[in-house]
């Protein structure tokens, strides 16, 4: 009864939530939208607009009062990012990240005293990273190789972390470690280590395809020490930590690619309307009506998707398929919107001055990280066939 009550509240946003989405989208499009190009090119965000970020309160959406957030839902921190990605899907990744996977991990598994020390600096000036990935462990996420060995005063952690998002920025890290590999994905042990702490470096920042921004980023351990207060909930519980948590980070990517989508069809209307052929606008020609049609009716059901996971998530009700489905579905829409728009842009379409060709590279991450779509087909298929 639970999830069919939230089911049913889906079909329009709150007021507030609106309000919120859409004060967010008008943040973005004032003041992200003249850097996009620039950030791209540089692959790079300013701390100026981090700041700014932070002034706004998106950086600390699901943090709760006490520690100086909003305390607001999951669901305020999906819209969010869905807003922001209509501009520039590297800025959403960053506040993705920093409210559905190190805010809400530390929310749900942080000490008092953890959660005292980190959450008011989340709230208000402080970047947060997740550390999973590695070389060896990337869709095998328990197979990782960084080990954590108890001392008298506390963990020596040794090893390599690959493909984290936030590194650049970031000054405290949630990274997973195993402390007895004999006893597989139970001697896994989540962490929380401070940028500049000894044995800690940030290495390699990645060059890619898309999303640059957002700086993806190699991280070291060499003999770095952590102190027993720096275990994020229990020892060896730290892949219940990863797995719950990635689950919900799943709905933020569905939203990222919603709004990434909802940006790519926003310039090709556009477009469309001012592009002549014929001696008419090519928005005057059925097939590409059509073609625009059947994009947002597909937008539009990838977000009702999304929507539909973050309110079960927020009702305490089973979102796991849900979550899958809606990354799975989210993320192909993008890409297959974004194509779309680079077509109705024509030969504009590929080349940089115009702004859907970054929008069309910006999609393609969305089948990859946080699970990959064979992965969310998995996850499905387990919760369909029982």
């Amino acid at each position: 009864m639970q999830q069919r009550d939230a089911v049913g509240a889906l079909t329009v946003l709150a007021e507030d939530e609106r309000l919120f989405r859409d004060s967010v989208y008008e943040f973005a499009d004032r003041t992200i939208r003249p850097l996009v190009r620039e950030m791209d090119e540089q692959a790079h965000i300013p701390a100026s607009l981090i700041k700014e970020l932070f002034d706004l309160g998106v950086m600390s959406i699901t943090v709760p009062e006490a520690h100086g957030g909003a305390g607001a839902s999951f669901f305020h921190a999906t819209v969010a990012i869905e807003a922001l990605s209509r501009v520039d899907p590297s800025i959403a990744v960053l506040v993705d990240v920093q409210n559905t996977l190190v805010a809400n991990a530390l929310a749900r598994w942080g000490s008092d005293d953890m959660q005292s020390r980190y959450l008011p600096r989340l709230a208000t000036s402080t970047v947060g990273a997740y550390a999973l990935s590695e070389a060896g462990s990337g869709s095998d996420a328990f197979a990782l190789a960084t080990r954590a060995t108890e001392t008298s005063d506390g963990y020596r952690i040794e090893g390599r972390k690959l493909w984290i998002t936030n590194g650049n920025e970031a000054d405290v890290f949630i990274v997973f470690a195993t402390v007895n590999p004999d006893a597989g994905y139970r001697g896994i042990t989540a962490f929380l280590v401070d940028r500049g702490m000894p044995g800690f470096t940030v290495g390699k920042k990645e060059d890619k395809l898309g999303i640059r921004a957002s700086s993806t980023c190699e991280l070291l351990f060499d003999n770095c020490l952590v102190s027993k207060a720096q275990v994020l909930g229990e020892v060896g519980k730290g892949y219940k930590v990863a797995i719950e948590t990635l689950n919900e980070g799943r709905i933020g990517i569905g939203a990222q690619m919603v709004g990434l989508a909802q940006g790519a069809l926003d310039h090709a209307i556009h477009y469309v309307k001012e592009r002549k052929q014929f001696g008419k606008a090519i928005a005057d020609f059925q097939a590409v009506q059509f073609q625009i049609a059947r994009a947002a009716t597909e937008i539009e059901s990838a977000r009702l998707m999304v929507y539909n996971a973050a309110r079960l998530r927020d009702s305490g009700a089973t979102f796991l398929k849900e979550a899958a489905m809606c990354k799975l579905f989210s993320s192909e829409i993008a890409e297959r919107v974004t194509s779309l728009a680079v077509n109705l842009y024509g030969g504009y379409g590929f080349v940089k001055d115009y702004p859907v060709e970054k929008l069309y590279r910006d999609a393609k991450i969305g089948q990859i990280y946080e699970g990959t779509s064979n992965l969310q087909l998995q996850t499905i298929a387990k919760h369909v066939l029982g």
